[in-house]
């Protein structure tokens, strides 16, 4: 029997998961809500489409997927929890700590679903390549990470529900930015040592345009981020630097095309009794041209409500985790803790 799934929210994302449980042998979708979806509830081809999630939650439903603004996303996971379903739900989990911490109160109660968040940077090729070089040791002892994570804001920018502190809870960081904290804590795990410098240095917003971060974790690697939506030019660039090497994961594969090809460059350490270009050593250059992270993600999913495994990729802990990071880069930089509601949330992640 096929898992019959809501979805709430149908902007890009929500779309594009629609598209891919469309597709998915073992999924049905039932029921959709968007504030698009003018007038009364309607059924078309047995497919409810309606402007209330509440309505999605009264369906016959075994999954629901969560596509939604910041600042209704706890309410629509934690009322998908409690009618017992099987959730996922997109990044960020909330606007803020205080709503990512309702989200995980709400699933202690409710330990047999299966909660996942889409954290979809993970089931890219490159990522899961230099993640496999990684583990095999082949270059040695990670020592240090660097990622850029850059975009144009573009026309109207300023406009959209992602400029708005109150919709949003974060900027730039919040938005973009975590996809390559997540990505970090899976290269090297948690970072105890955290320092900032958070701004707003163009775009007419209460939430920030850029954040820098150096991190440190408990064996000494250190990262550095640059998450900037003054970029200008759509930027994906992660470097790893081993003891007998080097990756650089350059472009990743979205929907626009717009940060260009995907790919992972391999150099191995040379020294000057290796070769005549020092600093120069031989690389291998892969591409990958095709993005099947989204299809991978959902079939992840699916295989483990079926089957009834646990997330591994995604999870609940995941989530709260590097929510965590980001709002210690938000409250470290201490202009920023001031200006912000930062400081208030780390404060009570503290106490709690």
């Amino acid at each position: 029997m096929n898992l019959k799934v809501g979805i709430v929210g149908l902007g890009k994302m929500g779309l594009i998961r629609k598209r891919v449980l469309e597709d998915h042998p073992s999924a049905d979708v039932v029921a959709v809500c968007d504030p698009t979806l003018e007038g009364l509830p309607s059924r078309e081809g047995g497919l409810l489409q309606t402007t209330d999630y509440r309505e999605v939650l009264d369906e016959d439903l075994d999954v629901l997927f969560a596509c939604t603004p910041n600042n209704v996303t706890a309410e629509v996971v934690v009322a998908g929890i409690e009618k017992g379903l099987h959730i996922f739900c997109e990044k960020p989990p909330g606007r803020d700590l205080t709503d990512t911490r309702s989200i995980v109160e709400a699933a202690s109660n409710k330990p047999d679903i299966k909660i996942k968040f889409g954290f979809n940077h993970r089931y890219h090729d490159n990522v899961i390549q230099a993640h496999a070089l990684l583990e095999s040791e082949r270059l040695g002892k990670l020592l240090w990470m660097r990622g850029v994570y850059g975009k144009s804001g573009g026309v109207g920018f300023e406009e959209g529900w992602r400029s708005d502190r109150r919709t949003a809870g974060g900027g730039i960081l919040l938005d973009q930015g975590i996809h390559m904290l997540d990505l970090f804590r899976l290269f090297a795990g948690e970072f105890n040592d955290v320092r900032s410098m958070v701004s707003n240095s163009y775009w007419p917003i209460e939430i920030e345009d850029n954040a820098f971060a150096l991190l440190r974790n408990q064996e000494g690697v250190v990262a550095v981020l640059h998450s900037s939506s003054t970029h200008w030019k759509h930027t994906f660039n992660l470097d790893l630097c081993f003891t007998e090497g080097h990756l650089t994961l350059e472009g990743i594969l979205s929907s626009t095309g717009s940060y260009g090809p995907e790919m992972l460059i391999v150099s191995r350490r040379q020294f000057e009794d290796e070769t005549f270009a020092l600093g120069k050593p031989r690389q291998e250059v892969v591409y990958f041209d095709t993005d099947r992270s989204w299809e991978r993600e959902i079939q992840e999913f699916v295989d483990c409500i079926v089957h009834d495994k646990p997330i591994e990729v995604g999870t609940l802990d995941d989530a709260l985790k590097t929510m965590e990071l980001v709002y210690k880069i938000y409250a470290a930089d201490e202009l920023w803790r001031h200006a912000s509601t930062a400081g208030e949330e780390l404060n009570r992640s503290e106490k709690s």
